[in-house]
């Protein structure tokens, strides 16, 4: 899952034009309040509710459930902690082991979210991934990864999608906030359409359906939902040349947030993608929004450190799934 990368230095940061709206005078004001009739009012009204209905909507407010509800651990079950009833956890890292849990169901299409406070002070080396992936040898995958760093250094987070077994798609940003200080929302809007990794419900990557194109596209092998925190000081920092520091150990990330909104694997495949009644299915998910595209511009120029559709060194050819990308 995990690909190795030497350190890139990232795009200056380009300052984001806005328009500047002119006032009126006072004057001017209240003669075209005085000439306003009722017929302008109700097209004005008109033209607002239009531009209301062609926005995609933001996603809904997950519903806060204990882990216990959806989630299981995995592995070294003495380094998760409960606390609040179940309704957060902790995952500690030692030089011993890291640990991980999984969802109790797997989903075809849906919206998945986690809160997450990531390792403070200096994470070198360490990973915590949170991630959707199917089970077979030519597998889908969805993922969140988080590389520390050293103290005063921000966090990358770096994306991967892996369709039909094939990935090698990492985009990588910057955060801008520091995300060990509170809770942060990262999320995944998957349908038959789309893909959107979402911060704080900022879009931050989509990934389009492009089988027209001949790119494999996730809709027919349901994912479970993973998260872990484990050891990578071979790769995760500089490309390994920051080492983890296991004097300043146990490593803690702490989650809350459980709640899993997504087609059953239970049910049959073919009805997942075709039903249309849940919000995540609708229309005004099948794109974003002029806003939203706004929103991911800002994080691609002020945020992007790496993405793989525009490395020509690694891919001399454009791969066909990027011609859909709007910034590329």
């Amino acid at each position: 899952m995990w690909m190795k990368l030497d350190p890139i230095k990232g795009p200056p940061l380009l300052p984001i034009s806005s328009s500047q709206l002119k006032p009126l005078s006072h004057s001017l004001c209240v003669a075209q309040t005085k000439m306003a009739s009722y017929k302008q009012w109700t097209l004005l009204l008109s033209l607002v509710l239009m531009v209301s209905a062609t926005m995609a909507a933001p996603p809904r407010r997950p519903v806060a459930v204990p882990f216990g509800r959806n989630y299981q651990p995995t592995w070294a079950f003495d380094h998760i902690k409960y606390y609040n009833g179940g309704n957060e956890i902790q995952l500690h890292l030692d030089k011993y082991t890291g640990t991980g849990f999984q969802s109790k169901g797997s989903y075809l299409f849906g919206h998945f979210h986690m809160q997450i406070k990531l390792v403070p002070g200096d994470s070198a080396g360490t990973v915590t991934a949170f991630y959707l992936s199917s089970t077979n040898s030519e597998h889908d995958e969805i993922d969140f990864e988080f590389l520390g760093n050293r103290t005063g250094q921000p966090y990358i987070l770096q994306t991967n999608v892996f369709t039909g077994g094939k990935g090698d798609r990492e985009q990588r940003i910057f955060l801008w906030f520091d995300p060990t200080k509170e809770y942060h929302s990262y999320s995944v809007l998957w349908n038959l359409y789309q893909i959107v990794f979402l911060v704080d419900d900022i879009p931050i990557r989509v990934f389009k359906n492009s089988k027209d194109l001949g790119v494999k596209f996730p809709f027919n092998q349901p994912m479970k939902l993973y998260s872990s925190l484990w050891n990578a000081d071979d790769w995760a920092t500089r490309g390994g040349l920051e080492k983890t520091d296991w004097s300043k150990a146990p490593f803690v990330a702490t989650y809350r947030g459980f709640h899993i909104d997504g087609c059953e694997a239970s049910v049959e495949a073919k009805y997942c993608a075709t039903q249309g009644k849940r919000w995540w299915d609708q229309k005004e998910f099948q794109d974003l929004d002029a806003y939203q595209w706004r929103r991911l511009r800002w994080v691609r120029q002020r945020f992007t450190i790496y993405n793989y559709c525009t490395d020509r060194t690694r891919y001399p050819s454009l791969p066909a799934e990027c011609k859909r990308d709007r910034d590329i």
